[in-house]
């Protein structure tokens, strides 16, 4: 594949070194013909181009299929209360989402095995760069940032892992010999530890901004930042949660006034982007412009909507307070038209579809995924003030923690009194559940619910009904690499 050698990251195609080859064990004699235009194994991470190809090679995979697309439907999202598989029953792959849907999966099931070996495939790309770019004679600073870059990265995909399986094997470096490459699982607590260390580095190095278009979406300081805030709310960490809020709080971000304008592409990168993974339609590049995570969650039926996956359920529409205009902005409903003027057709297979996910249907281009411009929203500015709103309240500070709850409900409320009154109460208790409910709402359909119930200890409360059983608190390891492991991999209990 192309790699665009001094393009901005969102164009940048997946550049897979011939190393990541060796490393993972190719025998086939016909994968030794190196690809055209990339150099081999032995003249790469010698040159400062190499480690910017190799870096760019990071974001880029954070766009592709088990990053973006069924894999992470299925494990991050599809648990909930919020969300049902959808599409049309005719679609084969309705049957195996369903036991996402319905708590039924087995650990043989394929989505397990892609959401798996597609975050270690990211954390064999980030320990290639962590590896080798520090060897390579370079400027400096260039160097150490990509480091941190390299180490964000690592860090978040670890992060997913951590909430999906809990224990799970923690590899920090390339291996060096076979002895290396089957490893044990690590206890949860050391895989967190890991993750805090990676992103506390990063934060010390990585920039508050950045200047030139072809550094558009790269990690900053206060991605790092609010990333540390939501790992350590997973771990009830809280005088740390409120620390590293209040440091991004201080950095400059705003609130989009309009809430259902954030989520299109004219604010892509906004004064609330913490941080995105970068998509764009490259005309005449179908492999720069391969994400599909809108198209698999688009409408179905109509031509530049998409699959129909990952639909928001009756419960979730249900459950917005009267008038929060969150609702019509999160959820596109059969028959409506779109603020942006598409019309929605009551033949459509499913009631409501993602709007978040949304991309107007006069943007598809013919041979491109639909949505494929699409950037993805992995962290908001109206996280971190809800996350700020949460450890206030935790560590007793109900005046903090209702400013920033204040600040999140004021924006949705667009200035109409009437609707979405303020929060007042101060008992510790009330103010949290107050504080989860605009977390519901507010992140809705951005594959947060499921592991934000669990981790508030309210899973077989709200997800009980559903079928959810204690065993669900994470998913199953994929069997095949149980089987590969030789025993060194032990299965999560119930599965």
């Amino acid at each position: 594949m192309k790699l665009y050698k001094n393009i901005t990251i969102k164009k940048a195609s997946i550049y897979l070194t011939a190393s990541l080859i060796a490393v993972t064990g190719c025998k086939k004699s016909f994968l030794d013909v190196p690809p055209q235009g990339q150099p081999p194994a032995t003249a790469f991470w010698i040159t400062a181009d190499d480690a910017t190809r190799g870096v760019n090679s990071l974001y880029a995979n954070m766009r592709t299929w088990t990053e973006v697309a069924f894999a992470p439907i299925a494990i991050e999202s599809l648990g909930s209360d919020d969300t049902e598989t959808g599409s049309d029953p005719s679609d084969g792959s309705v049957p195996f989402m369903n036991t996402y849907n319905n708590f039924t999966v087995t650990s043989t099931q394929g989505q397990i095995a892609d959401f798996w070996n597609g975050k270690y495939h990211q954390i064999e790309l980030c320990n290639q760069v962590l590896d080798n770019v520090p060897n390579i004679t370079m400027d400096n600073s260039l160097k150490a940032r990509y480091v941190a870059e390299a180490k964000f990265i690592r860090a978040y995909t670890y992060f997913r892992l951590v909430r999906a399986f809990g224990d799970v094997p923690l590899r920090l470096h390339l291996p060096k010999d076979a002895n290396e490459f089957n490893i044990p699982r690590t206890p949860k607590a050391q895989v967190y530890a890991a993750i805090e260390q990676d992103l506390t580095e990063a934060a010390g190095v990585l920039p508050q901004s950045y200047s030139g278009q072809e550094n558009i979406g790269r990690a900053t300081k206060g991605a790092a930042l609010a990333m540390h805030a939501k790992v350590c709310m997973y771990q009830a960490k809280w005088a740390e949660v409120l620390n590293y809020t209040n440091q991004v709080m201080s950095l400059g971000y705003a609130l989009v006034p309009n809430f259902e304008k954030e989520f299109r592409e004219v604010n892509e990168n906004s004064s609330e982007s913490i941080f995105e993974i970068q998509a764009e339609l490259v005309p005449g590049n179908g492999d720069a412009s391969n994400s599909q995570y809108s198209q698999v969650q688009g409408v179905r039926g109509v031509t530049g909507g998409g699959w129909g996956f990952n639909i928001p359920t009756k419960a979730l529409a249900d459950s917005f307070e009267p008038g929060d205009p969150r609702r019509d902005a999160t959820i596109i409903f059969r028959g409506e038209t779109t603020p942006e003027g598409d019309p929605i057709p009551e033949s459509v297979p499913n009631a409501f579809y993602n709007q978040k996910s949304y991309v107007p249907f006069s943007e598809y281009q013919s041979g491109f995924n639909e949505g494929c411009q699409q950037n993805i929203r992995v962290m908001r500015f109206a996280e971190v003030l809800l996350m700020n709103a949460e450890a206030a309240n935790e560590q007793g500070d109900a005046v903090t923690a209702l400013a920033s709850l204040e600040k999140v409900r004021a924006r949705a409320r667009g200035g109409n009194p009437a609707i979405l009154p303020k929060i007042t109460t101060t008992d510790k208790g009330a103010l949290r559940l107050a504080i989860w409910e605009e977390r519901h709402h507010e992140l809705a359909m951005e594959f947060d619910r499921y592991f934000d119930v669990i981790r508030q200890g309210r899973a077989k409360e709200i997800f009980g009904p559903l079928g959810w059983k204690d065993r669900n608190v994470v998913w199953p390891l994929p069997q095949a690499e149980i089987d590969l492991s030789s025993g060194k991999l032990v299965q999560n209990a119930g599965y």
